[in-house]
């Protein structure tokens, strides 16, 4: 568990995936941060900044005396957000890569289409 970024985002971004896969469901309860430590050879208080930054963005939040829980709608906001990144982290390299190459859009589409096509015959 070390992507370079500090460990409690990793423990957010950890979080959030499995809310965005349905791992974790909406109301559904969370790790408590001694659970994430152990699993994680971390200390608590290193969990606990990333389940409160979750809870900070209305991801989690708290029954107190019983733990964290996945907020309605959670799953709906986090796909939304990273839908909202998904171009500037995949698509602006993505066709600065193909400028740089030479290939026009046009061309982009039919390789992307290509490839889509390619992966239904796989599955």
């Amino acid at each position: 568990m070390d992507d370079g970024r500090p460990i409690f985002l990793q423990i957010a971004a950890q979080i959030e995936t499995s809310i965005v896969d349905g791992t974790l469901p909406e109301e559904a309860q969370v790790p408590s941060t001694n659970e994430l430590a152990a699993f994680h050879r971390i200390n608590p208080a290193t969990a606990a900044k990333g389940v409160n930054q979750l809870v900070d963005d209305g991801v989690l939040y708290k029954k107190r005396g019983i733990g964290m829980f996945v907020s309605s709608g959670a799953q709906a906001k986090l796909r939304q957000r990273r839908k909202d990144q998904f171009g500037e982290q995949y698509l602006q390299p993505l066709l600065a890569e193909a400028a740089k190459l030479g290939i026009h859009p046009a061309e982009l589409k039919t390789m992307i289409d290509r490839y889509l096509g390619a992966n239904k015959e796989q599955r």
